[in-house]
């Protein structure tokens, strides 16, 4: 008898152990869902949009990137990512320019003929030297800015960010392959500051945008190809 009331003390004390687990895992939910910015995850879900249109090269990119530095014009500055708030709308400005760039690529001979977009193409090594320069640039004058008047805890990486991203978004709207290479560096380096600044949804957006980046550009790479083939039988 006393064995088997010292078996049901035990199964009881589980029982409330499970119980107390329980309720500490929903409360840390319940925090966590009051707490949550809503704001970020709809930025994330146009975030995904605007990654699987890029993917596919798809003019239509440059809807989702009109839309979605609206979003995070609010996200960074509440975050206090100055730098990053400030390239949104460098975003918004460049993504008028992208879409503009890439219809004009487009060409109708006549009604039944298809549309042709601005094919992809890889950057001249002539552009090489002052593009690096002029991120260079932008990296120290952003990092001067944020050191000087702003309060940002991480100015050099926010600024670093911001400077490639600048020169990434121009090489998007070029349509030259190796932005892909520019984009991943950002990704990687955007996921840890991220985190950091306890931005998790926008955190695992920009580490998921570092894994498809590679997958786009070897996709992009055989749309190139492609293009190249479908150029040479036209002629």
């Amino acid at each position: 008898m006393p064995l088997h009331s010292a078996s049901i003390f035990k199964r009881l004390r589980i029982v409330k152990i499970r119980k107390l687990c329980f309720l500490f895992v929903s409360a840390l939910g319940l925090h966590y869902l009051c707490t949550m910015n809503y704001l970020e995850v709809f930025g994330t879900l146009v975030g995904l949009v605007y990654l699987w249109l890029e993917y596919r090269a798809s003019i239509y990119l440059w809807l989702a990137c009109i839309v979605m530095p609206a979003v995070y014009l609010v996200v960074y500055y509440q975050a206090g990512l100055y730098a990053d708030f400030g390239i949104n709308v460098y975003y918004l400005l460049a993504s008028v320019y992208g879409w503009i760039a890439w219809s004009r690529g487009r060409k109708k001979k006549n009604i039944q003929q298809a549309e042709e977009e601005t094919p992809i193409t890889r950057m001249p090594r002539k552009v090489y030297f002052p593009l690096t320069a002029v991120f260079i640039l932008c990296w120290v004058v952003i990092a001067w800015i944020l050191i000087t008047w702003t309060d940002s805890s991480v100015p050099w990486t926010d600024s670093f960010t911001t400077a490639l991203s600048i020169i990434a978004m121009w090489m998007l709207a070029r349509k030259y392959v190796e932005q892909w290479g520019a984009w991943m560096i950002v990704d990687w380096v955007c996921c840890g500051l991220y985190i950091y600044k306890g931005l998790y949804f926008t955190s695992a957006l920009y580490g998921l945008y570092a894994v498809v980046a590679f997958f786009g550009w070897r996709k992009w790479l055989n749309l190139m190809t492609e293009q190249a083939c479908d150029q040479t039988n036209k002629e």
